[in-house]
């Protein structure tokens, strides 16, 4: 999202209560996330090194002393994932070149599209936690009336936005460059994420 997203957020959040490092252990749930690798499908370039990663259910929402939204943005916060925004996602097909982005549901119900329009699009609902790696085209295909992401980017890497083909050559020497995060959003330290995104692959 924008810059100044990001600002609204960051002001909305000085004033929340957030959930304390216990609280949040407890409400993360241990799962293994699915690696979906996507192609570079000559208009979206996608990751040649690193699957995106989607977490079902990796996020107990049922604490009612703190909004759902408060607890993704915070798990993110505290592992190391800021610059955050609460919203939907857009409906056009995009990318970031240089930076990679989790986003975890808040509220309600989606079908995303990821890796372009030869890709897969994905149901994802409450609770669930997408990671897209730098070059991953998404966009939302539909949403219940509700639908809130919580968006949010490791320390490392520069917000941007691909929409245009003719971007193309230099994206993809950014996505390159993108380096790898040094935490899971969801688990920290450690994380299923640092194992999954170790391996380097090539475009085949």
């Amino acid at each position: 999202m924008p810059i100044k997203d990001q600002v609204k957020n960051f002001a909305k959040k000085l004033v929340e209560r957030h959930p304390d490092a216990a609280t949040l252990r407890a409400l993360v749930r241990a799962r293994r996330p699915a690696a979906l690798h996507f192609r570079d499908d000559g208009i979206v370039p996608n990751n040649p090194k690193f699957p995106v990663l989607l977490y079902r259910g990796a996020v107990n929402l049922k604490n009612r002393r703190f909004p759902p939204d408060v607890i993704i943005d915070t798990l993110f916060d505290t592992n190391g994932w800021g610059r955050s925004w609460r919203d939907t996602v857009y409906d056009f097909v995009h990318y970031h070149s240089q930076v990679h982005e989790v986003m975890g549901v808040a509220r309600g119900t989606a079908r995303i599209e990821c890796g372009g329009i030869k890709g897969r699009i994905l149901s994802v609902k409450a609770g669930d936690v997408l990671v897209l790696p730098a070059g991953t085209g998404h966009r939302l295909i539909e949403s219940s009336r509700d639908f809130l992401v919580v968006g949010a980017y490791p320390q490392n890497g520069t917000y941007d936005q691909c929409t245009d083909t003719r971007e193309r050559p230099d994206a993809v020497k950014r996505i390159a460059k993108a380096r790898k995060p040094k935490t899971d959003p969801v688990v920290g330290p450690g994380g299923p994420l640092l194992k999954s995104w170790r391996t380097v692959r090539s475009r085949s």
